[in-house]
């Protein structure tokens, strides 16, 4: 006896874009690499041409080592920057401080994750400086040792080329490494205009857990080293961390297509247009109030309670009442299309008063 699949339609999931399917080019490349038989872990064709288009929207030589979650990608890589006795600090709302369960401190064998506040999301740089040599030397206290900044932010905002390079700077001069958690990497670097190489090693950062899972991969990310002496750490931590897969090839199948041809940066635009397109409608509309333009694709906005019942009841998919009553959050995706916004925004309409 078969049992229903309840599937929410693509034009009403907004809670976040890990929602959404995947693009037909990588779910083709999932397909093609099924076929034959090619060397396991990672020493297969399909590895090899992902690490030469990485290193080529790099501009350099880089290492990688695919992974199955940007949780993976996030723990690994501070941990590979962090000793048991050390801190990482991060912005209080960052996806490594709110989000995964503790899996920063677990890959770390026990650092602490520290908060160092800034408005929208991002880490203020005074406050940064100060907490960089917080009890520095003590050895009553954890030791700064990394710095993580999300790009794009948990809540939509993206860091400036020249706001990474200053916080890069306050690190290094304090002698602390700096990783970058890109789950939404690409809806960042269109947004800046920027190229990956500017966003990341160019800028002071270290390790990038690049994201691909949210806009069009199916379930692969990586963790991309631009320093050659954490490849080899690297590599056994992933391996100790059951990330190391046997059919590597599934894994950078995905990220080679995504990178091909520029569908990575196509998806991104696609997603961030939809935001902007949602936050322009949304203005317009009494009662809806925009808690900031979005800059990358989340939107945060105060809808009445019997607007966001009303959607709901509609079966729109989204978060809400979870940062304080009446705030909602939208995410939009590579797959969303200016009629799921228009629908989406009509919905709205019929439901305010």
């Amino acid at each position: 006896m078969s049992t229903a699949i309840a599937i929410t339609p693509s034009s009403r999931a907004f809670s976040s874009d890990n929602m959404a399917g995947a693009s037909p080019q990588i779910a083709q490349a999932v397909a093609d690499a099924a076929a034959g038989q090619v060397l396991p872990y990672g020493n297969d064709p399909y590895t090899d041409s992902a690490r030469r288009r990485l290193g080529e929207i790099f501009e350099r030589d880089v290492h990688i080592f695919p992974v199955s979650t940007g949780s993976a990608a996030n723990g690994l890589s501070l941990a590979a920057l962090t000793p048991p006795w050390g801190s990482v600090l991060s912005h209080p709302d960052s996806h490594i401080n709110t989000d995964e369960c503790g899996a920063p401190e677990f890959f770390t064998n026990g650092a602490k994750l520290v908060g160092v506040p800034g408005p929208d999301s991002k880490i203020d740089p005074d406050a940064l400086q100060a907490a960089v040599r917080r009890r520095a030397g003590d050895v009553h206290s954890v030791q700064p040792s990394a710095v993580s900044i999300s790009q794009a932010t948990e809540s939509g905002s993206v860091y400036t080329l020249e706001e990474i390079r200053r916080l890069s700077t306050i690190a290094k001069d304090a002698g602390l490494r700096v990783h970058m958690d890109g789950a939404r990497f690409a809806n960042a670097l269109v947004h800046l205009g920027a190229t990956a190489a500017e966003m990341t090693w160019k800028a002071g950062i270290d390790v990038l857990s690049f994201g691909a899972t949210k806009n069009g991969a199916m379930t692969a990310d990586a963790i991309v080293s631009f320093d050659p002496a954490l490849a080899a750490e690297l590599a056994f931590r992933a391996k100790r961390a059951g990330q190391l897969a046997s059919k590597m090839r599934f894994h950078t199948a995905q990220i080679d297509a995504y990178l091909t041809d520029g569908l990575w940066l196509h998806n991104a635009r696609q997603a961030n247009a939809m935001a902007t397109r949602l936050g322009d409608g949304l203005k317009a509309i009494p009662g809806a109030g925009l808690l900031a333009t979005p800059q990358a694709n989340i939107l945060f906005c105060r809808l009445p309670q019997e607007v966001t019942e009303g959607l709901l009841a509609e079966g729109y998919v989204f978060y809400h009442d979870r940062w304080e009553p009446g705030i909602v959050r939208f995410v939009t995706a590579f797959s969303h299309s200016a009629d799921d916004i228009d629908q989406l925004l009509d919905a709205v309409r019929r439901h305010t008063h």
